[in-house]
């Protein structure tokens, strides 16, 4: 671990690669695990605002689990994440023609109609952030369902901060980012 400014950084995003290989898993983050995508506060005003223009890429599933859930749902424990379909896929899941999961959020985006990519919680993965009072701690999630990007990333040597480069500037900023490939720098 070190220290870039208010951040605590785990070495592991600089030591292993990764590349998404969404033709291998097929998006999975997405549809696999027993929870939403994090959210922050100010993200889920933005899905409130947005939701108009996401609606017609969503599936009639998603949007009927929003349109009872609502566009972000608070956990037991307080915090807020997506809401998900029987337990399992984001509310904000669909699929192309080759059943790989995709965001309807970043597919308005792609095609215009807003201008907020997705979560930063899923353009920062592998990379996962947690907010404390004094600090953030940035750790790589390690996690089977990506072994096949873990593979491709080692194929191409691609460290897994270089495959989120730009969200972590989004989250960070670009001097922070700078900091980082110094580090990155001298560790190898």
């Amino acid at each position: 671990m070190f220290q870039l400014g208010k951040t605590i950084v785990s070495e592991a995003i600089i030591e292993n690669d990764f590349v998404c290989n969404l033709s291998a898993c097929k998006g999975a983050c997405c549809i696999d695990g027993d929870a939403g995508a994090p959210l922050t506060v100010e993200e889920t005003h933005i899905l409130e605002a947005i939701y108009p223009k996401v609606k017609p890429f969503l599936r009639q599933e998603g949007i009927d689990v929003i349109e009872a859930q609502g566009t972000s749902v608070k956990t037991a424990t307080g915090e807020l994440e997506t809401p998900l379909i029987n337990g399992a896929d984001c509310a904000y899941v669909i699929f192309d023609e080759k059943n790989t999961a995709l965001c309807a959020i970043e597919e308005a985006y792609n095609q215009g109609e807003v201008t907020w990519k997705k979560p930063i919680s899923c353009h920062l993965y592998p990379i996962r952030v947690k907010d404390y009072t004094e600090f953030s701690a940035v750790n790589y999630d390690k996690w089977e369902i990506c072994d096949d990007a873990c593979s491709l990333g080692k194929e191409f040597q691609v460290p897994v901060y270089k495959f989120v480069k730009e969200a972590l500037i989004r989250k960070f900023g670009e001097d922070w980012y700078s900091e980082l490939e110094k580090v990155a720098k001298t560790m190898k």
